[in-house]
């Protein structure tokens, strides 16, 4: 199965990150298959169909529903970053 395609098929605490994201989004996908092909394991919440989570994007981004939005293990977020800017903050956690 591939990495965060269902949030509940990746335990949260065996996620790296979690990704906020919809469906629909072309960003997400593509941030998405560049993690799973390089492994790296995430817990994706699809903001449409969680209220709770729409409302974390919304905090975090001005009152935008900006996806993807990512929160990292440190509490820090990041919204559309690039590849390598998530490999390098990863990496410095």
């Amino acid at each position: 199965m591939r990495n965060g395609t269902v949030a509940a098929a990746v335990e949260p605490d065996m996620a790296q990150l979690t990704m906020y994201s919809t469906t629909w989004c072309g960003f997400c996908r593509r941030l998405k298959l560049q993690l799973d092909e390089a492994g790296i394991r995430y817990r994706e919440i699809d903001i449409e169909r969680d209220p709770d989570a729409a409302r974390f994007v919304e905090g975090v981004n001005g009152g935008n529903q900006t996806v993807p939005t990512l929160l990292f293990p440190d509490e820090t977020t990041a919204t559309n970053p690039s590849f390598a800017e998530v490999k390098k903050r990863l990496a410095a956690a």
